[in-house]
Order: structure tokens, then sequence, then C-alpha cells
């Protein structure tokens, strides 16, 4: 998918986001908790990847993701590609487009979890940058796999003054 805009996730996206989540994980949220999240959580800060240009033969979102920046270290939550648009590049455009949004926000690290049998996920983000700082045995929920955790290292641009 070459065209496609970067925005907030908003509340009248929450019913479809719903709708992915069930369809890419096990142990899905519930919209009650994105509804939370933006309403309430002033940490949060969500954003999706839709078509540029909308099209019935393509949903309205292909990829969301959101993370909780407190002070200037941010903590990826959630990151997910709709099924059937997945190894197209949307993954790596959201990730950008998160790590473009903490840097401006003059954070210096982006850390998440990522299962230990993602493979294709760890070299994403490895390719991104990210390194392995650690390991949470039994992190995951649904079948209690082991979860890496992954940061990527970065200093805000320093102005003279």
């Amino acid at each position: 998918m070459s065209s496609v805009i970067f925005s907030p996730l908003t509340l009248a996206d929450i019913p479809y986001i719903g709708e992915l989540e069930t369809r890419c994980f096990p142990a899905p949220w519930t919209i009650e908790t994105y509804r939370n999240e933006l309403m309430h959580n002033t940490y949060s800060h969500y954003w999706v990847l839709r078509p540029s240009v909308p099209d019935a033969s393509v949903p309205p979102i292909l990829a969301y993701g959101g993370y909780w920046l407190m002070g200037e270290e941010a903590h990826v939550v959630t990151v997910a590609t709709h099924p059937d648009f997945r190894r197209q590049g949307l993954a790596e455009q959201l990730m950008i487009g998160i790590i473009e949004k903490v840097r401006e926000a003059r954070g210096t690290m982006v850390t998440l979890e990522v299962r230990v049998s993602n493979v294709a996920a760890q070299r994403l983000y490895a390719k991104l940058g990210f390194v392995e700082v650690g390991l949470r045995k039994g992190y995951y929920n649904d079948n209690h796999e082991d979860a890496l955790l992954m940061t990527i290292f970065f200093f805000p641009e320093r102005t003279e003054e």
C-alpha cells in the first residue's frame, strides 16, 4: 500500500479498532479500553494509518498503534496491521510515525515488548534501531509466552542558547 495517512485515532474509529483487535490478537482489548485510553489516559497517544483515498475495497484503517509517553520515555502498548494488508510496509510506516511523534515530544527512548515467537516483528524493530534490553518471562496472558523487551534510544536535538 503506497499512499496512506498517519493520523490520530479518534473516538469514531473505536468500533472498527474493536473489530481489528479480534482479528489481530488472541487476547484483544475491548472497545471500552480504547475509549478509556482516548478519554481519560493523559499519557496515551494512539495513531492509525488510513488510505489516502477512500476506497470501498480497502478498510478505513490499515494499521494502528499506541504508546504512553511518561516524561521522556515512551512505551508502545499496541501495534497491529489489518491481516489482509500485512507484509506491505505498513507496520514500518506506523512505527516510523510513532518514533517521530515521540522525538517531536522530546522523548529520549521508545520501549516495547514483542513475543519471542514473532521473529518478523523483531526484525522490523531491529531495522528501525531497537535493541534487545531484556526478557519478560510469561508476559502474555493467553499462552504465557515470554516477551523480548526492545528499546530504541535517541536524544532530542538541542538548540543553542
